[in-house]
């Protein structure tokens, strides 16, 4: 079968991709970037990839005409604080309008599940999608789910960061309302489950887990798996804008994105039915089962995606090329350089660099430039890094967004997402003669930006020279 996949580049879509692949199906990813597209050299090889911006005007004809089922995979939550709402519903309307040509029989949704009478505005716009699709011409099938849990889940990373930070946690009302989280294996057993099976067409479902749990409840389980100490005590004053200042400071999340989860958070999200369940047979894995799961992914770092990694987790936004040619008038730079005496250690340093590993220098300051990013609105350095010790382009590294990750050609390039007036490029390259460069340069916006530059330059030379001497360390 012929297949459209939306939000590629997701953190469903990124799992998805490689089990349709394997169950022999023709793939077409649609994505904003096709350099964003972050899977593997051979993956792209097996799928076709077409280029659409869902919130920009139709392009007719812009997909294959044959395709017999598409996957609808994009939302605008962590976007904006006022107008995704709007912003979904313009996406699923043009999304309706580029299907009508083809040959499309069944689109596959995945939304919220909305049983109360009173919705966030977060799980409203999910139903007001999943209305729209009901209007275009092909049948659909919704799934709607509740919390995921897996590894790189924006729901599991918010309660890990909330468990391992605090053990002394003090927590709004909302952490009492009842949720069915569900885990990332079980919601991709139904999205492939589903596909083309005719008894789920025109069918709107809710999947869940076999626990119900509140928020607060969770956070024990995990601290339970993890062998935490961890006291909660539930302040019923704290505002929903306090209780995402709260969420956003303590946690790697946006502050657009913890807003609307904390919105969201106050409704009760049960199943109401198990129709899916019992149609497609599928034994659903427990909460603590589905903690285990991620870590183990974790622990062996083969964490496919990471909310983090989507564009829309920091400032920076699409057409990753333009910044790859990093430019040369109006700059400043911080130039270093050292011959390598080995090599290949070095290049796994730099690609090893952040997240856990840190910076190899002045951790210290490191966490006191993300802090203050933080307090600013920034993305601070929380988000880390996805896997140890692979980088793709697009993935979000502590408050960088990698444009070019070359390891061939030994250069890797990084762009800047936290505050600063004017832009930032970090650049890390081996030279043919055992040369490493390390270069970082900054387009000053303003007189502000120059005397930014010129503050920070001391600390940047401390910095960068001890850096490039610990990266080229034998």
């Amino acid at each position: 079968m012929k297949i459209l996949l939306t939000g590629a580049n997701g953190y469903i879509g990124m799992r998805l991709l490689p089990l349709l692949l394997d169950q022999g199906h023709q793939v077409v990813c649609s994505v904003r970037d096709a350099n964003r597209l972050s899977i593997s050299e051979d993956l792209k090889k097996q799928i076709e990839i077409v280029v659409i911006d869902f919130l920009n005007p139709v392009t007719p004809n812009a997909l294959p005409k044959d395709i017999e089922a598409a996957y609808y995979l994009i939302h605008s939550m962590s976007s904006s604080t006022s107008d995704f709402d709007e912003k979904e519903e313009r996406a699923v309307k043009n999304f309706n309008t580029y299907l009508e040509p083809t040959n499309c029989k069944q689109v596959i949704y995945v939304g919220g599940i909305a049983n109360e009478k009173s919705l966030s505005k977060h799980l409203w716009s999910r139903k007001n999608v999943e209305n729209i699709l009901y209007q275009g011409s092909a049948a659909v099938t919704v799934l709607r789910a509740a919390i995921i849990v897996g590894s790189g889940s924006a729901s599991f990373e918010i309660i890990r960061d909330l468990c391992e930070k605090l053990p002394i946690m003090v927590t709004p009302r909302w952490v009492k309302t009842k949720c069915q989280p569900i885990a990332i294996r079980d919601v991709l057993n139904y999205l492939t489950g589903v596909l083309g099976n005719k008894e789920c067409y025109n069918e709107s479902f809710d999947i869940g887990g076999p626990d119900v749990l509140s928020y607060r409840e969770m956070m024990e389980g995990y601290a339970r798996f993890r062998k935490l100490n961890l006291s909660i005590v539930t302040l019923p004053f704290l505002s929903p804008k306090l209780s995402s200042y709260w969420l956003y400071f303590v946690t790697s999340t946006s502050y657009k994105l913890a807003l609307n989860l904390v919105d969201s958070m106050r409704i009760e999200v049960i199943t109401s039915d198990t129709r899916l369940k019992d149609i497609l047979k599928i034994e659903s894995i427990s909460y603590q089962k589905a903690i285990e799961l991620a870590f183990k992914k974790i622990k062996q770092n083969q964490v496919v995606s990471s909310w983090k990694d989507s564009m829309i987790s920091g400032r920076f936004r699409n057409d990753l090329k333009k910044y790859v040619e990093v430019p040369v008038n109006g700059c400043v730079k911080d130039k270093q350089s050292i011959i390598l005496e080995n090599p290949q250690k070095a290049l796994d340093n730099i690609w090893s660099i952040g997240g856990q590993r840190g910076w190899y220098y002045a951790n210290w300051l490191w966490r006191l430039r993300g802090g203050v990013d933080k307090l600013f609105g920034g993305v601070g350095l929380r988000r880390g890094r996805t896997n140890t010790n692979t980088i793709n382009e697009g993935d979000s590294l502590d408050f960088w967004r990698v444009i070019l990750a070359d390891k061939n050609q030994k250069r890797l390039l990084l762009f800047a997402e936290m505050r600063v007036p004017g832009e930032a490029w970090l650049e890390f390259k081996i030279d043919k003669y055992n040369v490493l460069h390390q270069t970082a340069t900054f387009r000053p916006k303003g007189l502000l930006g120059r005397a930014y530059w010129y503050i920070m330059l001391p600390f940047h030379y401390f910095i960068f020279d001890g850096m490039i001497k610990r990266i080229a360390q034998k």
